[in-house]
């Protein structure tokens, strides 16, 4: 049976919600089945339209009780697309769908959502419990629904990893030459240097400050290194970078650090890098960055709570320390540098897998009567 599948999330930029999204979309055309996600747009709006999926702009995912204008049209577009899955990946677009399927009645598609993190417990946030079936990234996101919403039948909870391509970030990737000439032209003092990179937004609760401060005590321990914080400062986050700026001009790490901003070429930098960093201060939901870098072969270093550790522990189990512990990340960054661990290369979190497991419930869905 071919399936319409509606996507809804605020917008179309550059970080894990919007990647799986446009990666299930890519699945959907692949199968012969109609995509449509519906955001404000961004970054990704045109891999998404490269892949054959449709993106229709409205901005449903703004604080303002101007979104609730945006219903009707999504009702329409419910109505005339005959969608079979409305997919709701964030909590305001959520509510914006679940009002719309109302004005459906019995024709209103079938509704999942995916809870991406472990948001405020509210009735604001109790919308992403109302899917017919509730997608959690991972284990830990799945403990966060069970113990947060307790009436909320297990039945209906599914633990669908997030996942990544082999072919997009292949185990020994190597950039081509005019990436490399390109980075040695534009970096040059990095030429030689053992590169630790922290690929992340800038955004307190990421763990940037802990990155600096590991970066300085391997200063002291003797280590030579560079440090690349890769992510860029939107809105009102740009004040955090000052800050963190700031932090390496008082630890006199200038000429250590380097921020990059947000960068389009991640995979390349992380391919050349002799470790990543993944120091998040509250537990990831899933910590797709780290298993980018582990599918690249890189060995990573992070915090062993939420997501992070159930990707480290069947993957790389040495690079877990206990969360806080910049000394304990400082020995073990120091230990790979002296001598490069060699990271397997199979890993159980395949994209195909998410893929598959997601539209298997699509399907299951629409197979069972209302």
């Amino acid at each position: 049976m071919r399936l319409t599948v509606v996507q809804l999330l605020p917008a179309l930029e550059a970080g894990g919600v919007e990647r799986g999204a446009v990666e299930i979309a890519r699945a959907l055309v692949e199968r012969g089945h109609r995509a449509i996600v519906v955001s404000r747009g961004g970054r990704l709006t045109e891999a998404l339209q490269s892949a054959g999926a449709e993106h229709v702009t409205l901005d449903i995912g703004r604080k303002s009780p101007l979104t609730l204008l945006r219903v009707a049209p999504l009702a329409r577009l419910l109505g005339e697309s005959r969608a079979h899955i409305l997919h709701a990946r964030s909590r305001l677009p959520a509510w914006i769908g679940v009002l719309a399927r109302r004005r459906l009645g019995a024709d209103a598609p079938h509704l999942v959502t995916t809870v991406h993190g472990p948001y405020s417990v509210n009735a604001y946030s109790a919308v992403m419990a109302r899917g017919e079936r509730v997608i959690a990234i991972s284990e830990f996101i799945r403990d966060y629904i069970r113990a947060n919403y307790p009436r909320l039948d297990g039945g209906r909870v599914h633990v669908i990893p997030r996942g990544v391509s082999p072919d997009e970030f292949p185990h020994g990737y190597q950039p081509p030459a005019s990436w490399i000439d390109r980075w040695r032209r534009d970096f040059p003092h990095l030429a030689g240097t053992a590169l630790l990179t922290f690929p992340a937004r800038i955004t307190r609760w990421k763990g940037q400050e802990d990155f600096i401060e590991l970066l300085n005590r391997l200063r002291a321990r003797g280590q030579r290194f560079h440090g690349l914080i890769v992510g860029g400062a939107e809105g009102n986050r740009r004040g955090f970078l000052r800050e963190l700026q700031d932090q390496v001009r008082r630890l006199d790490l200038e000429s250590h650090v380097s921020f990059l901003g947000h960068r389009d070429d991640v995979r390349e930098i992380m391919s050349v890098s002799c470790a990543v960093l993944a120091l998040t201060r509250v537990p990831e939901a899933f910590g797709r960055t780290a298993l980018e870098a582990l599918s690249l072969g890189v060995p990573v270093v992070g915090y062993a709570h939420g997501g992070t550790a159930e990707i480290l522990r069947p993957i790389y189990p040495a690079g877990q320390v206990m969360p806080g512990d910049i000394d304990a990340a400082a020995e073990s960054v120091s230990m790979l540098l002296r001598q490069r661990p060699a990271i397997p290369a199979q890993h159980p979190f395949p994209l195909q897998r998410m893929v598959n497991e997601t539209l298997d419930l699509y399907q299951e869905l629409v197979s069972q009567r209302r």
